[in-house]
């Protein structure tokens, strides 16, 4: 069974967990300020579950976080490494880093996988 390290917890998730839910339900709130009220769910739209540090193995990037994170305020060039929480499959081991930002575009560490949230 893998396990994530977020937020300075670590807890076991089922292979294939969708990080955004297995976060969720082990209390680390994905959210940066505000954005917790206009956020879509976990369909891939609004991009602010940006987590990067996925040192582990997932799910490849699809097409909806390949088109999303190349969108403004996010940079291709900066985004090579995020993802997409609500995109995100657990398959093994995974450490999450979480960025600073509205929609979490920032590159300043919000929290690390040793850090708790803030």
């Amino acid at each position: 069974m893998p396990t994530i390290t977020a937020a300075g917890k670590t807890f076991p998730c089922e292979t294939g967990a969708n990080l955004r839910r297995a976060l969720l339900d082990n209390g680390i709130d994905l959210h940066n300020g505000q954005a917790k009220l206009i956020n879509c769910r976990g369909i891939g739209s609004c991009g602010h579950l940006r987590p990067s540090g996925l040192n582990g193995e997932t799910s490849p990037r699809n097409w909806r976080e390949n088109q999303r994170l190349a969108f403004p305020p996010h940079r291709r060039e900066t985004s090579s490494h995020k993802r997409l929480a609500c995109q995100t499959r657990i398959f093994g081991n995974v450490t999450v880093t979480k960025y600073t930002g509205f929609w979490g575009q920032d590159d300043t560490i919000r929290w690390g996988p040793d850090s708790a949230a803030g």
